[in-house]
């Protein structure tokens, strides 16, 4: 009877957050830089059909100017708005809890030492719980590059690689072959349970393939590449989201991609798996299709996708044209999502955090995100406050607490219905 289609495109942030100076990213701007790289080498972003649903309106509100090179269009087709993040870290946890109305006002736990970064007694634990021959890295680091420096080693001794980043996460990257895929996710889980008294939001495992150059296939550590069975092990959200409380009342939500592990399955009612932007669009027609089924039978039914290589394959790796190409792909096919919505269905695109591919460093930047909606008798133009902002990314969940017809979040307005009772209390 009523569908929900939320589309996360992973770190696609507008402009720095109002405290972006507290966590070092005063000046950074994803789709502003993105913008400004591409202009310069005589190529303008080209993103019509994002920008017809109000992008360049959203990022002009975040920062007081037009992104260069693009021209916005004079009629809009859909509601904007840039939201802040009230949750206390720049991650995708809190940024996507806080989406789903639960912010995260709580310190996560982190590894700040850039080497030798973890507790000596929780590698102790792990190395003996796991029956390990030790463990390589201990270190702040990127994915890739981490790889190429101790990928053959690890397949030479059988030491799964361990590292970490400036968000709460403990990773572990092993080889799917070397090592065992499943030996790999059974570490994870172990890593899991040993990291609750630190207050970790994330074990991810980072399974690859590729052989040493003297593999059976004479590959160089260079041919090493992460597969798409990545699994993340998060923390359950403190309180119930509004995939929960859908679930709950009834409902089903479809998680596309990695929905399902970032809210610990909490809510998701089925996982529709799949590697790469053009399958994640694929599975995310197919779970519109399911839904559409699914509201014949009066079940309300929320359709989330994370779309998460605008982040791990360009932001993390400072790649502006690879982000840029990315995002003019995912504009093309957007028409396809388009056209399946029916008039009551609500469609909501937004992000999570951000991630600058021409920023220093390799971590995520604190930005605003693009709130941009259609449907659910939504009149095209600003949301939230006169200036087109909303105060938190919890307005998202609120919105579609409303459009279900469930009890109000604890957080977050309603721009659905104009709503003003924005709560950030504990």
């Amino acid at each position: 009877m009523t569908r929900a289609i939320l589309l996360v495109l992973d770190s696609f942030g507008i402009g720095n957050a109002p405290d972006a100076s507290a966590f070092g990213d005063a000046g950074a701007d994803t789709l502003g830089h993105i913008a400004r790289h591409r202009a310069a080498s005589g190529r303008p972003l080209a993103l019509p059909n994002l920008a017809s649903l109000g992008l360049y309106h959203a990022h002009h509100r975040a920062t007081g100017e037009w992104a260069e090179g693009v021209t916005p269009p004079d009629m809009l087709d859909g509601a904007y708005a840039a939201a802040a993040e009230i949750s206390s870290g720049k991650d995708t946890p809190s940024g996507h809890w806080e989406i789903a109305g639960v912010p995260a006002l709580f310190e996560w736990g982190y590894f700040l030492d850039e080497t030798q970064s973890f507790p000596p007694d929780l590698l102790e634990a792990l190395i003996e719980r796991a029956d390990l021959p030790g463990v390589l890295g201990n270190c702040h680091a990127s994915g890739m590059p981490i790889l190429e420096a101790l990928g053959e080693e690890h397949i030479a001794t059988g030491k799964p690689i361990v590292y970490t980043s400036a968000d709460s996460v403990f990773q572990i990257a092993a080889h799917e072959t070397h090592f065992g895929l499943d030996r790999l996710y059974a570490l994870c889980e172990i890593a899991r349970e040993l990291l609750m008294p630190y207050n970790i939001g994330r074990v991810i495992a980072r399974p690859f393939v590729g052989e040493t150059a003297s593999g059976f296939i004479g590959e160089t550590p260079e041919t090493f590449e992460r597969t798409g069975n990545r699994r993340d092990y998060a923390i359950e959200p403190p309180t119930p989201t509004v995939l929960q409380k859908l679930h709950d009342d009834g409902g089903t939500v479809l998680g596309v991609g990695k929905i399902g592990d970032i809210y610990a399955h909490c809510g998701v009612s089925k996982v529709l798996k799949a590697h790469g932007h053009d399958a994640l669009f694929d599975a995310t027609l197919k779970a519109i299709d399911e839904a559409g089924e699914r509201s014949l039978e009066n079940k309300q039914t929320l359709v989330m996708t994370n779309f998460v290589d605008f982040d791990t394959l360009y932001g993390h790796r400072r790649d502006p044209d690879g982000y840029a190409e990315a995002l003019e792909a995912f504009d093309r096919r957007l028409p396809e999502v388009l056209a399946k919505l029916r008039p009551e269905d609500l469609l909501i695109l937004t992000a999570d955090h951000g991630n600058d591919p021409t920023w220093t460093g390799t971590d995520h930047t604190r930005e605003q995100v693009p709130v941009l909606a259609s449907g659910a008798g939504l009149t095209p133009g600003p949301l939230g406050d006169e200036a087109g902002r909303l105060a938190t990314f919890a307005d998202i969940g609120q919105s579609l607490a409303t459009h279900f017809g469930l009890t109000p979040m604890a957080h977050g307005s309603d721009f659905l219905t104009d709503s003003t009772t924005t709560t950030t209390g504990d």
